[in-house]
């Protein structure tokens, strides 16, 4: 199978050297009993048009080669560049992400010690309310305490003023009963 790729590669080299203008100006010795020579210049012309023409369509097909391998070779470096901005893209979502989540969690640790601070003003200010309430119970039975004792001393003051207006009409009895006699 080598052997056949390099005796084809070969032949192709030496077919390229040989142009159309070679195969045409070609000559051939004539010998007795040769080939008729207007019919071997007439296909050797046959030959030249048909090896230009290949030729030229192998010209076109090398250019047409050379263009795609450009093409290609452009397409390949898009790709790449392409390749490269999608790693970048996908490294600055995982940022993004990231950072949105330390973000939130920021966010949440935040909330947490607010709210932690909430609830210890309002567990401080149900402990005063408290000792408030506790204060107001004691100073309501020391408040009933002075009016009781103040009731009952007022209590004493009408016995004492009573007993003061009996005592008083009795003698106011023993005058108007003095007066009377």
């Amino acid at each position: 199978m080598n052997y056949l790729k390099v005796l084809t590669r070969d032949l192709m080299k030496n077919i390229m050297k040989t142009t159309s203008i070679d195969i045409r100006q070609q000559q051939f010795k004539t010998r007795f009993r040769g080939f008729d020579v207007q019919e071997v210049d007439t296909f050797l012309e046959q030959i030249a048009d048909t090896f230009e023409l290949l030729q030229r369509k192998n010209e076109n097909l090398h250019e047409e080669i050379r263009r795609l391998k450009f093409e290609s070779r452009g397409y390949k470096e898009r790709e790449e560049t392409f390749k490269r901005v999608m790693l970048n893209s996908q490294k600055i979502i995982d940022q993004i992400n990231k950072n949105a989540q330390k973000s939130a969690e920021l966010i949440i640790a935040e909330a947490e010690v607010r709210a932690e601070k909430i609830l210890n003003r309002a567990h401080n200010r149900l402990a005063q309310l408290h000792e408030d309430i506790t204060e107001l119970k004691r100073q309501r039975m020391q408040i009933e305490l002075q009016i009781r004792s103040i009731i009952e001393a007022h209590a004493k003051l009408l016995e004492i003023g009573k007993e003061g207006s009996e005592a008083m009409d009795e003698e106011d009895t023993k005058l108007k009963l003095l007066k009377q006699s």
